[in-house]
């Protein structure tokens, strides 16, 4: 079946009539679950048949990355951060990269059994000490490290039956400002970004099912932040680096990707750069204006 471009969120618990309407738009594709719409395994799972019982092609996601970033608890494995895995790695590398593997098929198997398709991870940015908002997200600082973890637990996904979607290209561990607040800046040049934060989308690139970019400026190379970019994501992602999967813009709702216009233009210019699906999220009147 042909899926929408949107993806959306819900309101709670269960599905209101507006939800179900909203869902049954051609343009929605897919949906994502946040905290508010999480109870327990069984609650999830309702809400989920619900969701296809209008829709039976809807992708639904969610954030389960581990430490921070975990919607599914209560009756959920708790996952660890990411970066404990690296600090695992520095001691007993060959012990780090099986837990990698089994962290990630636990995090799957448990996702995919309440009707979720996928959690957006794994995270393949860099961990160098600046950016609170990944910080202990990032498997590693050291590029081919974080790959081989990286490597590990998509392999424990994939065993789980789960996509893999690597975020946020081309690399948001190196600036301090959160996208969800404010349009970060990188001042660095083309050179070293492509040496250092490119690294895990170059080497994993034929390995992944999805890809995120980041809500990043990086204006030594392009005016506009890389999911609104022609430059990054069909230059640079898919001629150069030869990425073959689906594109998710992260959300056009946070503040760095407020400069792009209203919420018709974002998606314009996200779906004109290559993005295949767009996150429109906790924003009705925002979806509303783009479903017409």
């Amino acid at each position: 079946m042909t899926r929408g471009p949107l993806m959306i969120d819900v309101a709670g618990l269960t599905l209101t009539d507006e939800d179900r309407e909203l869902l049954a738009h051609p343009m929605v594709g897919s949906v994502i679950l946040f905290s508010r719409n999480v109870d327990t395994p069984e609650q999830v799972r309702a809400l989920t048949d619900a969701m296809r019982a209008v829709r039976p092609e809807l992708w639904i996601a969610v954030d389960q990355e581990g430490g921070r970033v975990q919607r599914l608890r209560e009756g959920f494995t708790r996952i660890p951060p990411m970066r404990t895995l690296g600090h695992h790695y520095d001691r007993d590398p060959d012990a780090a990269i099986a837990s990698a593997r089994q962290w990630g098929e636990t995090m799957a198997r448990e996702v995919r059994e309440v009707g979720i398709d996928f959690s957006f991870a794994p995270v393949l940015d860099l961990d160098v000490g600046v950016s609170g908002v990944i910080g202990d997200r990032a498997f590693h600082s050291e590029p081919m490290k974080a790959v081989t973890l990286i490597r590990a637990f998509m392999q424990g996904m994939k065993a789980a039956g789960m996509m893999t979607i690597g975020k946020h290209f081309p690399g948001h561990g190196s600036v301090a400002a959160d996208s969800h607040l404010e349009l970060p800046v990188d001042n660095r040049s083309w050179d070293e970004i492509s040496a250092y934060d490119l690294v895990p989308f170059r080497e994993l690139a034929a390995e992944l099912d999805g890809i995120m970019p980041a809500h990043v400026v990086y204006p030594q190379v392009d005016p506009l932040p890389a999911g609104f970019s022609e430059f990054w994501l069909k230059t640079v992602l898919r001629e150069q680096l030869g990425f073959t999967g689906v594109v998710f813009s992260d959300d056009l709702c946070m503040e760095g990707a407020a400069g792009l216009g209203d919420m018709r233009q974002r998606v314009a210019v996200a779906m004109g750069a290559g993005c295949g699906v767009v996150l429109i999220c906790n924003s009705r009147e925002a979806v509303r204006s783009v479903l017409g």
